[in-house]
C-alpha cells in the first residue's frame, strides 16, 4: 500500500538551531514515538528500530535510514528509510524536509513522505494509516518543539527506553476526529480541525 503524507509545523527557534537538530539522528530519535537508534554507520547512514502495538498485537520494524541529499544552503534534507517487520512485512519511505526562516525568528518545517507498506499493518486501511500518521507527526512536532525550546545550556537528560507506539489510542482518536467532522458537515458547522 502506497501513501503520501505532508505535514508542517513551526518552532520558536532560529533556522540554524533547527537545522542542526534535524541532521542529528541522536536528537531526532528522542522525539519519535517508539523509535530507537541502534547504530550510526556513517554521517549519512543509520540503523534503528520502531516498536508498534495495536491492541494485543505488537510488532517491530528494524531498518536503515540514509540521507540521500543534504543541502545546507537551502536547509533541505532528503532521506530513504527501509525497514522489515518482525512478521515479514516491509516499509519503505522517501522522506524530505525543508526549513524556512519565519519573520518572528522561528522556523517552519515542511515534511513530506511517500511510503510503501506491506504486512499486517496494511489491514488497518489507507485512511486510518494516514490519520494515525498525522497523530504521530503531531506527537513528534510537540516533542521537537519542546526540545528546541529548552535552554541551550541545559544539560541533556539521558535518553529513555523507547516505548512502543500504541496505535489503538491513535486509531480511536482518528476515528473520533472523522466522526466529529462528519457531524459538523451534516449540521452545517465549520470544522475546527485541519
Amino acid at each position: 500500500m502506497a501513501i503520501e503524507i505532508q505535514e508542517r509545523f513551526s518552532v520558536p527557534a532560529p533556522i540554524d538551531v533547527v537545522w542542526q537538530f534535524l541532521i542529528d539522528p541522536e536528537q531526532v530519535v528522542t522525539c519519535m514515538p517508539g523509535a530507537s537508534l541502534d547504530e550510526v554507520v556513517s554521517d549519512s547512514e543509520f540503523l534503528g528500530s520502531v516498536q508498534v502495538r495495536l491492541g494485543a498485537v505488537a510488532t517491530s520494524y528494524k531498518g536503515r535510514v540514509q540521507f540521500t541529499e543534504v543541502d545546507e544552503n537551502a536547509h533541505a534534507i532528503q532521506m530513504l528509510a527501509e525497514g522489515r517487520e518482525s512478521g515479514g512485512g516491509t516499509a519503505k519511505a522517501m522522506l524530505s524536509s525543508r526549513l524556512t526562516a519565519l519573520p518572528d525568528g522561528g522556523t517552519e518545517i515542511v515534511a513530506e513522505a511517500k511510503i510503501d507498506l506491506t504486512g499486517r499493518i496494511v489491514q488497518v486501511g489507507r485512511g486510518m494509516i494516514q490519520g494515525v500518521s498525522h497523530q504521530l507527526f503531531q506527537q513528534f512536532a510537540a516533542a521537537a518543539q519542546k526540545r528546541l525550546s529548552q535552554a541551550a545550556d541545559e544539560a541533556p537528560s539521558a535518553p529513555a527506553e523507547p516505548e512502543a507506539i500504541r496505535l489503538l489510542p491513535l486509531v480511536l482518536q482518528t476515528l473520533w476526529s472523522s466522526i466529529t467532522r462528519l457531524f459538523r458537515r451534516l449540521l452545517g458547522r465549520p470544522s475546527t480541525e485541519r
